[in-house]
């Protein structure tokens, strides 16, 4: 807590500007515009506490997501994508977001940052208040996301978890990457494993 992660994915998705340094998305700078602009470029984002519209239904939460796309068939395919991607999102359709178990939650804020057809997908906190079993669901899912050529850049205080998944790794300390590296060779890091996996 206090590390700058949230921070950071907040700066990257325009939600905040930096006071020094650039931010870039494929060679092109995007610190300084607003956020709604960087979403049009790409960068889909699921933040910490979900931020699911709670009277709104399944649905319409994932309709959200795409407000700004104009492509009906496209949207329709990607309702089907997230629906294949979270089956129980499928079966409360029609329930309100807000009526959703925390779980369902957050497969509500990643479906509906999904439905915007990002290139970058920043995800702040997934595991969070969840039941092992779910955050074992959940990360087995971004994995898969992943898999299918989506960049994901994972905010994430359960480490383990995260290095299991991850490609590189980045350690943050109030505001500042103090180390980084293939998450394989951070797995057997000894100072990450002293600090961040609780081992003597």
């Amino acid at each position: 807590n206090g590390a700058g992660k949230s921070t950071t994915i907040r700066t990257i998705s325009g939600l905040l500007h930096p006071r020094r340094g650039s931010v870039t998305l494929e060679d092109q700078r995007i610190d300084g515009l607003p956020a709604h602009q960087v979403a049009e470029m790409g960068v889909g984002q699921a933040p910490e506490g979900r931020w699911i519209f709670p009277k709104l239904t399944v649905l319409e939460n994932l309709e959200m997501g795409a407000f700004s796309r104009k492509d009906t068939d496209g949207i329709h395919d990607d309702l089907a994508y997230v629906f294949s991607l979270f089956p129980r999102l499928k079966e409360r359709v029609n329930q309100q977001g807000g009526t959703l178990s925390g779980g369902e939650q957050q497969m509500l804020a990643i479906a509906r940052a999904l439905m915007a057809r990002p290139r970058l997908l920043l995800l702040d906190e997934p595991s969070m208040g969840l039941a092992p079993m779910l955050v074992e669901l959940i990360f087995e899912t971004v994995t898969n996301i992943n898999r299918q050529g989506m960049t994901i850049l994972l905010v994430e205080q359960n480490a383990l978890m995260a290095l299991q998944v991850a490609h590189r790794g980045y350690v943050l300390q109030t505001g500042e990457i103090v180390l980084g590296g293939p998450a394989k060779e951070l797995q057997t890091n000894e100072q990450v494993r002293k600090a961040y996996l609780g081992e003597e």
